[in-house]
């Protein structure tokens, strides 16, 4: 458990549970859980059964395990509407998989890392890490940069202590210098690119959505797999990105999103 959740007392025990439950992605069962939880059997079996009666985690009796419940998924539906770019965006994103043939992702900052609020696959899809609500690495991949390039000094600062420079492939950047010797190059640009950073195979362009005062909202990007298209050919897509992301950017600016 981490150490901001120890000292927010009960809610923040019970929201490291749901994290818990969560990250596993599948029904889970109490010993799972007791395994690696700093709770006393008693303490976790309590924050289960109340999770339990407020809808947030559902157990199943016969199989004895615990799963995200209804309750918890309204109120992600609800956030994704009320917190996210996503359905602003939703159009845009159709309209770009479907005029350049490959994977759209859409991305926002938590934290250091990249939260995927939407996704649009190709018509072929292709097998890849990121998916909507899955959390990724800032450092390593189109969108993260994209994000990360166009902050405000402070705020860049606190997000590159985040950073975990682990080496994923052989392109990854694993230092702070050569990261902000690229973002240095993004801003100027305008285009970030994840060159096999992330995961072997896989490419990606990528253009940050910004606000009215050049804050990045959002980060979109156009991903293929190295099998399909070099970097070069896909750059070809660029025009059709950075055009759809300065309409999502446009469409923002009547809506109450924070910039």
């Amino acid at each position: 458990m981490n150490k901001q959740a120890q000292g927010d007392g009960t809610v923040g025990k019970a929201i490291d549970v749901l994290d818990r439950v969560a990250s596993i992605g599948r029904p889970v069962r109490f010993s799972e859980l007791l395994a690696d939880s700093v709770h006393p059997k008693a303490t976790l079996y309590r924050l289960l059964q109340t999770l339990v009666s407020q809808g947030m985690l559902a157990y199943d009796d016969g199989r004895q395990t615990y799963s995200l419940g209804i309750r918890l998924v309204r109120l992600a539906h609800a956030a994704w509407r009320q917190s996210s770019i996503a359905p602003i965006a939703q159009p845009y994103i159709d309209q770009l998989s479907e005029l350049v043939g490959e994977t759209v992702h859409l991305a926002q900052l938590d934290g250091g890392q990249v939260l995927y609020v939407d996704k649009r696959n190709a018509a072929d899809p292709i097998d890849m890490y990121s998916q909507a609500g899955k959390i990724g690495p800032g450092y390593c991949t189109g969108v993260g940069k994209a994000l990360m390039a166009f902050q405000e000094p402070g705020d860049l600062e606190q997000i590159i202590r985040k950073q975990a420079f682990y080496q994923y492939t052989p392109a990854t950047l694993t230092s702070e210098c050569a990261l902000r010797a690229e973002l240095d190059q993004i801003r100027a640009e305008g285009v970030a690119y994840d060159r096999e950073e992330h995961e072997p195979g896989i490419v990606c362009v990528a253009a940050p959505i910004l606000s009215s005062k050049g804050r990045p909202l959002a980060a979109l990007s156009i991903t293929t797999s190295t099998q399909r298209k070099s970097l070069e050919e896909l750059n070809q897509a660029l025009p059709a990105l950075l055009e759809t992301a300065n309409r999502i950017a446009m469409a923002v600016q009547d809506w109450q999103f924070p910039n």
